[in-house]
């Protein structure tokens, strides 16, 4: 890894608190995780990825989109290199929180293609991606049975299987609308996923992660959705590698891993507990499908090459770290996580500004972002720490604070 020589000014700055005065912070060295993986993993991860948004496009942000496709490309060569697999067109690249339908689509198109070639330079292996199918592109107000939404979901399907990528089947508000019980989201996942390729990853977003979701599974009460969902799994398990939950509550993926068809994978979603649920107990672990993955790639690549190796003290000792700056990232209200992950790649150094998608970088205090650089720092990811200071600075001299 290189890194700046620095000074010992140029590690310090001033940080705004909860109670509206300024701390005097100096960062810590960071930690000298390895840029690329070259083992081989036993637990499967994804890293759910962000799109790049380019900033020199000049069209209204809250109405258009506009993304920098080589950076964003980029990024996914990053995650590739430290061994993870991308989750590609998930809530992550803000799906549905301001990237559409059409650009998602281009985005899937160009990151299959590009893992297809790294695959073809690399070998078998390298380049793995699945993406994500749902129904965005159906306007609330011509969903009005499931039968629509069983044609949106078989849209985006055709699509992106047409590109050669494999499917993460998403939740879809669309479904949530118009499904009067779980009878209804019987029909709809069972045809999906009776037409299906290759087997898929079912992910199941709570409604803290988009509030349009409430009452999944035909139930607003958890046991009873997951009754649900467990059933319409295990009845087509030979269509599914696995399901994704994203509902920030251990105990009950934990419940719900112990339920599924064997052969059935869990891939934790949850950002606050994820580094116990991948370890896993004497009954099982979880696989991994998560946004923070995004932000800390290479502590979760070097841990993940600790595991492997039977290494759990190892494991604990780079990961645990990592916890308390997820929670704060996805601190509620969640579905804005997003700007702390953009944030985090702009402090790294892996796009030269912070601005998101439909304005999106507003979405957070500047109190909020400065916890965010010091639990960072305090994990050791901050990878440049004179380039974070630069970076912090400047955004919280758009903010009105001298740092």
């Amino acid at each position: 890894m290189n890194r700046h020589v620095t000074s010992p000014q140029s590690l310090s700055l001033r940080l705004p608190r909860a109670d509206r005065s300024l701390e005097s912070f100096t960062l810590s060295q960071p930690k000298d995780f390895p840029a690329r993986q070259s083992g081989k993993l036993n637990r499967v991860a994804y890293a759910a990825a962000h799109v790049v948004a380019d900033p020199l496009a000049d069209i209204d942000p809250w109405l258009g989109i506009a993304v920098d496709w080589d950076r964003t490309l980029a990024f996914r060569e990053h995650l590739w290199d430290l061994g993870l697999g991308i989750a590609e067109a998930m809530d992550t690249a803000q799906r549905g929180m301001g990237v559409d339908w059409k650009h998602s689509l281009e985005l899937i198109q160009r990151s299959v293609a590009a893992g297809k070639a790294r695959e073809l330079a690399r070998g078998p292996g390298q380049g793995v991606i699945a993406s994500g199918a749902g129904t965005d592109h159906l306007a609330p107000e011509d969903a009005k049975s499931v039968d629509d939404v069983i044609r949106a979901y078989e849209e985006q399907v055709e699509a992106i299987e047409a590109a050669g990528g494999r499917i993460i089947l998403m939740a879809s508000r669309a479904l949530a609308q118009v499904a009067r019980g779980p009878d209804d989201y019987a029909k709809v996942y069972g045809r999906i996923l009776s037409q299906l390729r290759e087997p898929t990853i079912i992910h199941w977003l709570g409604d803290m992660f988009d509030p349009a979701l409430k009452g999944y599974w035909g139930s607003a009460d958890l046991g009873q959705a997951m009754n649900t969902a467990v059933a319409i799994i295990n009845d087509h398990a030979a269509k599914v590698d696995g399901v994704k939950i994203s509902l920030l509550d251990k105990d009950k993926e934990i419940a719900m891993r112990r339920r599924l068809a064997k052969g059935v994978r869990m891939y934790t979603g949850d950002d606050f507990n994820y580094a116990e649920l991948i370890a896993g107990d004497a009954q099982g672990h979880s696989d991994a499908l998560l946004g923070i993955f995004d932000v800390i790639a290479p502590a979760a690549s070097a841990a993940l090459a600790k595991l492997a190796a039977g290494d759990r003290a190892g494991f604990d000792a780079i990961l645990e770290p990592t916890v308390p700056l997820s929670r704060q990232i996805f601190r509620a209200p969640t579905r804005f996580y997003k700007t702390g992950v953009v944030f985090m790649a702009y402090l790294n150094g892996h796009q030269d500004h912070f601005t998101m998608v439909g304005g999106q970088e507003s979405t957070r205090s500047a109190v909020h972002l400065a916890e965010i650089f010091r639990l960072a720092d305090k994990a050791g990811l901050l990878r440049d720490p004179s380039l974070a200071v630069a970076r912090m600075r400047a955004v919280l001299a758009t903010r009105g604070i001298d740092a």
